[in-house]
């Protein structure tokens, strides 16, 4: 039925149907910046086909739908056995599915590897960010394995396998499979070497068996989890060992078939992150192969945890791009007081600030993963400390960034229908996820302290930038007083780590962005004349110029 008071006009036609990678021009660049000139063409045919995957109808469906039908527990079956399943939407799988065979779980076979999964990660996470969960934990747990050789070569081509499979089989009757994590505890959180859960070691060698409960567990349909027990001291003498903290694999289901001992008890009622399954699991005498050695779990676990500290960051970028995206495409559209409100000056400063904080956001994850793929001594400690900082800002500018984006939707901004919400939801869990924030400030100081590399590295990488732009050049010049002067440093570590951050951002966006850009950051970042919102860049910049980098598609 149709009334005559009801004629659509005046509304943002929907942001799909186009190309998410190609029509990031910021993306786009840094990909062209950091891959090899050779593989380039390839590497850029490959992203653009995920990139028009991820601005289809079809994936934004699975989205919405994923997000609506959360995931169920199953703990027992109808005959009252134990079965600790969960159960998901078929769109979730869709998500997980197109992510495994896009290869987003693979990084570290292929030439340019980091940099062509990064990319893509940051592509298909705007789709839906819950189900990046196990496929960021699928590619991180690589480097933890690599301390067990045996383990490495039994599991590392079904974690890059293209195959998605959700049966919970054997590993081995398995073309591809997926890892999770289990590390914090109901009374450590982030404070690992609190953790009670015991591990006893079994005739097998390298075989133990847990006992203990875990207060997170991400993805607990996974096939196998990198966790974190107590070997009692002196219980394993006679293979070398004398007890501690330690790393283990630990498979969902067993070589023979049986289901291992992994009891789901609850899912976690969360603010966002809605389609994926967080879960608290008990072990009791569970099955599990140690990683690397007794008593040096947290360096084991470390390399998994820093790959991850980064997706957790260009998950934020993800979010922050999508949410910008949408602020512009709706402002292109949408007339307000006599014309287009992208062509208002006070909304075209609202939209040029978010877009700088994305563009930054994105040209800085995206230099921390070509870290990954040049894996020389200098890079290794330019992200060692360069990841820390980076997952530090950039997750803590997402929420700002989400809030404003959706407030230049208007209402239509707040009601479901439109994704922001559920982005907005979105935009706390990367900062909390992998080390909070102070974990990662406290991370920094130890690095500033302990390793004097990194911050070589660091340095030499913002001053690659001096000289041509003198806000930048203060603001290195104010990092360095801050960084002279120890007494008192843990208290404002938070602050340190954010000029450290901003420097590094203002670096790469004086040597590698447009100049309306560079100037812009600068000018509001580093020179002071800025206001505490979005929308408050001094005047004399190239806002237009700004907004018209960040659209999406351009206006018909």
């Amino acid at each position: 039925m149709t009334t005559l008071t009801h004629t659509v006009t005046n509304q943002a036609p929907p942001l799909v149907g186009h190309d998410v990678y190609s029509t990031d021009r910021a993306l786009v660049e840094a990909v062209a910046r950091h891959a090899d000139p050779g593989r380039l063409a390839g590497i850029e045919a490959e992203l653009a086909e995920l990139g028009r995957a991820a601005g289809s109808a079809q994936a934004q469906k699975w989205a919405e739908e994923a997000n609506t039908y959360a995931p169920v527990l199953r703990t027992h079956d109808r005959y009252g056995n134990r079965i600790d399943e969960v159960e998901f939407h078929p769109s979730w799988h869709r998500l997980l599915g197109h992510a495994v065979s896009a290869g987003l779980t693979d990084a570290w076979s292929r030439p340019d590897g980091h940099l062509r999964r990064a990319a893509g990660f940051l592509v298909w996470s705007q789709v839906e960010a819950g189900h990046g969960c196990p496929v960021s934990m699928t590619h991180a747990a690589v480097p933890a394995l690599r301390a067990e050789p045996e383990l490495a070569a039994e599991w590392e081509p079904r974690l890059g396998s293209r195959t998605y499979d959700p049966q919970l089989v054997a590993p081995g009757a398995k073309p591809g499979a997926l890892f999770g994590m289990g590390m914090t505890e109901k009374q450590g959180g982030s404070d690992v070497r609190a953790n009670t859960t015991r591990a006893e070691p079994l005739a097998e060698p390298g075989a133990y068996a847990l006992t203990g409960h875990k207060w997170f567990c991400s993805a607990p349909m996974s096939d196998g989890f990198l966790v974190l027990a107590q070997v009692p001291g002196g219980t394993s003498r006679a293979e070398g060992y004398g007890g501690g903290l330690t790393c283990f694999l630990l498979p969902r289901v067993l070589p023979d078939g049986s289901r291992n001992v992994f009891a789901i008890q609850r899912l976690k009622d969360k603010l966002g992150n809605r389609s994926n399954a967080s879960s608290e699991v008990e072990f009791s005498g569970t099955w599990a192969r140690r990683v690397g050695e007794e008593g040096r779990g947290v360096a084991t676990i470390i390399g998994m945890v820093a790959a991850t500290r980064l997706d957790c960051a260009l998950g934020s970028a993800a979010l922050m791009r999508q949410a910008v995206a949408q602020a512009v495409h709706h402002a292109t559209y949408r007339q307000a007081f006599g014309g287009p409100l992208v062509d208002k000056p006070l909304m075209r400063n609202v939209l040029a600030d978010l877009a700088l904080e994305s563009e930054a956001a994105t040209t800085t994850a995206l230099r921390m993963a070509a870290a990954y793929d040049a894996d020389t001594e200098q890079e290794r400690a330019l992200r060692r400390l360069g990841v820390a900082v980076t997952k530090y800002w950039v997750t803590k500018r997402c929420p700002a960034v989400a809030a404003e984006a959706l407030e230049c939707l208007g209402g239509n901004g707040y009601v479901e229908e439109s994704g922001m919400p559920r982005i907005f939801r979105e935009s706390p869990l990367n900062s909390v996820w992998e080390g909070s924030g102070n974990v990662q400030a406290l991370d920094v100081l130890r690095v500033l302290q302990r390793e004097p590399r990194a911050l070589d590295a660091f340095l030499t990488e913002i001053g690659l930038a001096r000289g041509a732009d003198h806000r930048l050049d203060a603001a290195v010049k104010d990092l360095f007083a801050d960084l002279a002067d120890l007494e008192g440093i843990e208290a404002r570590a938070r602050r340190v780590v954010e000029q450290m951050a901003l420097v590094l951002q203002g670096s790469l966006l004086v040597r590698h962005a447009p100049p309306a850009v560079a100037d812009a950051f600068c000018a509001s970042r580093l020179g002071g004349d800025w206001g505490a919102a979005f929308g408050t860049l001094p005047a004399g910049l190239d806002h237009a110029a700004i907004v018209r980098r960040a659209a999406p598609v351009e206006a018909e």
